[in-house]
Order: C-alpha cells, then sequence, then structure tokens
C-alpha cells in the first residue's frame, strides 16, 4: 500500500498472497491502486475475515468484478474522482 495507508485510523490488513496474484491474473492491479486506501484495505479485511476458502473466494470473485466493472464498491455505487 501507499502512504496515504499509514492515514487510515483502523488497522491495516496486509494483502495475501492469494489476493495479489489475483488481480495479476486478472490485470486488474492498476485499478485496484487508483482505489482509495481505505477502499483498499476494506477488501483485504473483508476478504481475508472470512473463515470458509469458499467465502473468501466468493469475496475475492466479487472485489475483482467491481474492479472490472469500476462502479462498484462493496455492493454500494462507486464513481472514481478520476472518471467524469
Amino acid at each position: 500500500m501507499s502512504d496515504a495507508s499509514s492515514r487510515l485510523k483502523r488497522a491495516v490488513y496486509p494483502m495475501p498472497d492469494f489476493v495479489s496474484e489475483a488481480l495479476k491474473e486478472a490485470k486488474l492491479e492498476a485499478a485496484y491502486a487508483a482505489r482509495p486506501p481505505y477502499q483498499r484495505n476494506d477488501y483485504i479485511g473483508w476478504i481475508t475475515r472470512a473463515k470458509l476458502p469458499a467465502t473468501q473466494q466468493k469475496r475475492l470473485s466479487q472485489m475483482l468484478d467491481e474492479l472490472a466493472r469500476g462502479d462498484a464498491y462493496m455492493n454500494m455505487a462507486y464513481k472514481s474522482k478520476s472518471k467524469p
């Protein structure tokens, strides 16, 4: 994460290898990096707090889908500040 993540007031979650690999495979690293630090941290925390591997994969898939579409964050409407 960038230096901006140090401004977060909550715990900062380290990115697991399986999430990093999924972002690379989906070619969504730039889309992930473009999100605000709190969103990146929320996604990682949400994925890693799932107890079952199947739930982690479901949440990972949702994150990848939202990043690919660019119009959602945790099932909520999202509009990037860099997009008109």
